[in-house]
């Protein structure tokens, strides 16, 4: 019985030995197991001269939309924040009193109409009577004179119903284009006078983004020059914009010129009042080391770049200094040959081991 005892004893602690050993190698392969990874080289080439400054972006088209006629609102469907196409209902105002008027007006009109029938038989018969001598010529002008005083009349008429009808539709008001209602002026039951605000509106489909630039630098630049441009709250991956003007008028205090950018913002994202840096594409070249934009991790306000040395990723941290097509010119601690991550460099750790499975050229 003790001998059992002892071997059951001795044969437990072995398992436990045994099961202990096959965790701690486990453990071991997989923190020793190297992480597959794409890498590029990095490259000193000679590149265009750019500068980047921040500017602000704003939106081209923006409108506070009026009523035409006064009137106390009988229906306000949109609000602040909004989003309306061209053509949308954006208030209608009360058209009670003028449906009424134009109901008299048109009266008034069919009155003066069968006057001014009237009047042009007596002008005819007149006429024919003039014609053959059987009337005095003073008779043919009063009738003369009677018939164009009551047209008169009835084109004046006819003038005022259509002013009716135009005042009525535009108690209707709608929107001038497709954008955001920023502001509302108007509610159920308010009174809006005759040129008053109703909405204000932006259409974000079209951004300007306004630079001061240095004066030294704004000489440099012409209308229509491609521009890199990042709007850091939407994206680290940079918008091509265009330069549309360089203003005249600069800031004779700073040197400043204000420099106006054009950009397509289709999906809307990019709001009025955002940050933008914008890299200007300057004359001149110089010599700069590049990496493709995809090795380039962003960690808060700081960039950095994972350097794989002796099968091991390091973390490079880098300063942007322009971005060229699908590449990103940089400083930092580099130096031509280097092989930074351009693939699975996102869950890196500083010092992980990493197996390189393919090399990619810069293709500039």
């Amino acid at each position: 019985m003790t001998n059992f005892k002892y071997l059951l004893l001795l044969w437990l602690t072995l398992l436990v030995s045994y099961s202990t050993s096959l965790a701690g190698d486990t453990g071991k392969s997989k923190v020793s197991s190297p992480v597959p990874v794409r890498v590029a080289i990095v490259e000193k080439k000679m590149v265009s001269s750019r500068i980047s400054l921040v500017g602000t972006t704003e939106a081209i088209a923006g409108s506070t939309v009026a009523a035409e006629v006064s009137g106390v609102v009988e229906y306000y469907p949109v609000k602040e924040g909004d989003f309306v196409k061209k053509g949308e209902l954006l208030v209608r105002l009360r058209s009670t009193d003028s449906e009424l008027r134009l109901k008299g007006a048109i009266a008034a009109r069919e009155k003066i109409r069968a006057n001014l029938q009237n009047a042009e038989k007596e002008l005819a018969r007149f006429g024919k009577l003039k014609d053959t001598d059987s009337i005095a010529a003073r008779k043919y002008d009063e009738a003369l004179y009677n018939h164009n005083g009551i047209l008169q009349e009835f084109l004046q008429s006819k003038a005022e119903v259509e002013r009716l009808c135009y005042e009525i539709k535009q108690k209707e008001v709608f929107a001038p284009f497709s954008g955001f209602i920023v502001k509302e002026y108007a509610q159920i039951g308010e009174w809006i006078n005759c040129g008053g605000p109703v909405v204000a509106m932006l259409d974000l489909g079209q951004i300007r983004i306004s630079v001061d630039v240095p004066e030294r630098y704004a000489v440099m630049l012409s209308p229509q020059s491609k521009v890199s441009i990042i709007v850091k709250s939407i994206s680290n991956d940079p918008f091509l914009g265009r330069i549309y003007a360089v203003l005249p008028q600069g800031d004779q205090n700073s040197r400043t010129f204000p420099v106006r950018i054009n950009l397509p913002n289709p999906d809307l994202k990019i709001k009025s009042g955002m940050e933008a840096m914008v890299t200007f594409n300057l004359p001149g070249r110089e010599s700069a080391l590049l990496v493709p934009k995809d090795a380039v991790v962003v960690e808060g306000n700081k960039r950095l770049v994972f350097s794989v040395t002796d099968g091991k990723a390091m973390p490079v941290y880098v300063k942007v200094i322009g971005y060229y097509d699908g590449n990103v010119a940089v400083k930092g601690d580099l130096k031509p040959g280097d092989q930074v991550v351009i693939r699975g460099n996102e869950r890196l750790r500083p010092g992980q081991n990493v197996r390189i499975e393919e090399f990619r050229d810069l293709g500039i």
